[in-house]
């Protein structure tokens, strides 16, 4: 959950003293883990990778979200409203394309042990310069991507005679529906200022910022930016003020292992194009040099599910062996079935049956001899292969992983992205051991689902700088030290 000092620096802008012409907004993500809401190691990732497999069955059922949970996904904050200005946190979500939170009054249903009413922030209460968007609007036939706005504007009770003239202005959109995978809401669309502090007044100002005020939510207690391809996602609405800020953005999640002083470490959150700061470095000799060493591969198009930000995995390779990736987590077909999904939303990476199996198979062929299978913590965890590793250090025992997608994309995983240790035991009278367990999860069969054949989580994108390129339709990746580009940039 955020940390009280997020909520007081709400963003930092980092200006580029060689190229003072082009402005990053620099957010901090901080991981929603909570030590309150887990007993135990075993129970936190029951928890996550629960949520994980949940939300993955959600991508082949409706084009919305799933709702997201402490334990697995980051929050950032900003400020909206002029009448007073009030500072918000929701969950940064790279899988939804809306932004909205909970508004006074504000019930959820089913709610308990989801949240700490200590940290979790109140709803929002809207500011007297909110208005209601209108049911004639862009905005309102985004939401309500299915439905005509003559029909919008019936439901909003607007006379025919306006309908047929256009003139609705005065009806307020109706209010829309989400459904998650074990919760839902309902909320209204509104237009209201989003205040960006800058380092130096004045600061930056988007007026008429869409977002979603659910008054109602089941199961779901936290607002969420959505950061997909659509029409009202933050980076869209941003876009439109400003090319510059709205065409990339890229995160950098601090490595953690759920280690509390790591999770409470922040995350940067970068919006805004950086090519023209490394062509300018570069010509002068200075910077960085490594700031520009993404390993690029092209985002694939989605008719049916078109926020996704989806792009094609070739293979994976296991130690020297290379695994190629069947068919469908390659390409999209023209029902939408295929692809990998990269989403920040989701804790763990989701593989088809078979070749999930397939990995699991060479990995264990190639893990050192002398380790057991660990069964029972692979019941009370979710995960599988996991392995008593009493040895000290598993360097060199663990076998390398890279991904590689399409484009001759190909990042080499950090080994804590994809074997995570622990203690196990100690509890009635156990002896504790430590056990090490694969954390890519199998995402079943779906050959016909129009969704997703794969999914790349959060966990697996820890040291990495991600990069949306939204101009170029790419995602790009780079290994880096995301505490200290935080520190570096801040």
């Amino acid at each position: 959950m955020a940390s009280s000092r997020f909520l007081i620096f709400i963003f930092t802008l980092y200006l580029f003293s060689n190229l003072t012409s082009s402005k990053l907004l620099i957010f901090p993500l901080t991981h929603s883990l909570s030590n309150s809401q887990f007993n135990t190691t075993h129970h936190l990732l029951k928890s996550t990778t629960t949520r994980s497999f949940t939300r993955f069955l959600r991508h082949h059922n409706r084009q919305v979200s799933v709702a997201l949970s402490p334990g697995s996904d980051y929050t950032m904050s900003f400020s909206l409203g002029s009448a007073p200005k009030r500072t918000v946190t929701v969950y940064m979500d790279t899988g939804s394309d809306t932004v909205w939170l909970p508004c006074k009054p504000f019930t959820c249903i089913m709610c308990e042990g989801k949240y700490d009413p200590k940290t979790t922030p109140s709803p929002h209460n809207l500011s007297a310069s909110a208005a209601p968007v209108t049911c004639q609007s862009r905005a309102c036939s985004a939401v309500h991507s299915n439905v005509a706005t003559s029909d919008l504007c019936a439901m909003a009770r607007c006379p025919l005679e306006s309908i047929e003239m256009s003139e609705c202005g005065k009806y307020s959109c109706p209010a829309f529906y989400y459904a998650y995978g074990d919760g839902s809401f309902v909320a209204h669309l509104y237009n209201d200022s989003l205040e960006i502090p800058m380092s130096s007044p004045p600061s930056l100002v988007i007026k008429n910022f869409t977002f979603g005020c659910a008054h109602e939510a089941l199961g779901e207690p936290i607002g969420v930016a959505g950061f997909g391809r659509g029409a009202l996602s933050l980076p869209a609405q941003l876009s439109e003020f400003s090319p510059h800020l709205g065409s990339q953005f890229s995160y950098c999640l601090v490595s953690h292992s759920f280690d509390t002083d790591r999770v409470r470490q922040p995350s940067p959150l970068i919006l805004g194009r950086v090519d023209s700061v490394v062509s300018e470095n570069k010509r002068k000799g200075v910077g960085n040099p490594e700031t520009d060493d993404f390993a690029y591969t092209a985002m694939l198009e989605n008719s049916k599910h078109p926020y996704y930000y989806y792009v094609g995995l070739e293979a994976v390779t296991v130690g020297n062996r290379r695994l190629p990736a069947p068919k469908s987590m390659k390409k999209i077909d023209g029902k939408g079935n295929g692809g990998m999904v990269v989403d920040s939303g989701t804790t763990y990476t989701m593989l088809p049956e078979r070749f999930y199996n397939l990995i699991v198979s060479e990995f264990g062929k190639r893990l050192k001899p002398g380790y057991k299978r660990a069964g029972p913590v692979e019941d009370r965890t979710g995960l599988s292969p996991c392995y008593y590793v009493d040895r000290v250090g598993t360097k060199g025992i663990v076998p390398q992983l890279v991904f590689h997608f399409g484009g001759n994309s190909s990042v080499v995983m950090p080994r804590r992205n994809y074997f995570y240790e622990f203690m196990d035991g100690g509890d009635d009278g156990k002896v504790k051991r430590n056990v090490g367990c694969m954390m890519l999860m199998n995402g079943g069969y779906f050959p016909d689902s129009g969704g997703p054949s794969g999914l790349l989580g959060n966990y697996q994108q820890q040291g990495l700088e991600v990069v949306y390129d939204l101009l170029k339709k790419r995602v790009g990746f780079a290994r880096r030290k995301c505490a200290s580009l935080w520190d570096t940039l801040s």
